[in-house]
């Protein structure tokens, strides 16, 4: 896993499983990430840092490589010119999307109640 404050010791002996989840999710940009790439199944560099409003290339390569990394996105480099980069979820990333989609209609219920979802018929299709 890409390392980070919360895999100290302290952090990892209050709570593991949550300490080890927090160590993944850790960025500002992550959870979304992982929506679109769920929700779109193939998302490039490009299509990513016009969907996330604010972030910066650096920062989206930063995340990209620690979600990489800690096995939930796969990166595939197609030898073209220009080189295209498409991103997946890995088998590891997929089983994420349950967590994602309920994440989704919390926050929606709970933070959002105004929020018109254009994703509300259309959850995260989880593969067989």
């Amino acid at each position: 896993m890409a390392e980070n404050k919360f895999q100290e010791q302290a952090a990892l002996a209050r709570c593991v499983p949550m300490s080890a989840l927090q160590s993944v999710l850790s960025g500002k940009w992550k959870l979304l990430i992982l929506w679109y790439v769920a929700f779109y199944k193939v998302q490039r560099f490009g299509e990513l840092l016009r969907r996330l409003d604010g972030i910066t290339q650096s920062t989206l390569t930063k995340q990209l490589r620690e979600l990489e990394r800690d096995g939930f996105l796969r990166r595939t480099v197609y030898p073209e010119v220009p080189p295209r980069v498409e991103y997946t979820l890995t088998r590891l990333g997929e089983s994420f999307t349950p967590l994602l989609n309920e994440m989704m209609s919390w926050s929606q219920e709970h933070l959002c109640p105004d929020y018109v979802n254009p994703y509300a018929d259309t959850p995260i299709p989880r593969d067989p």
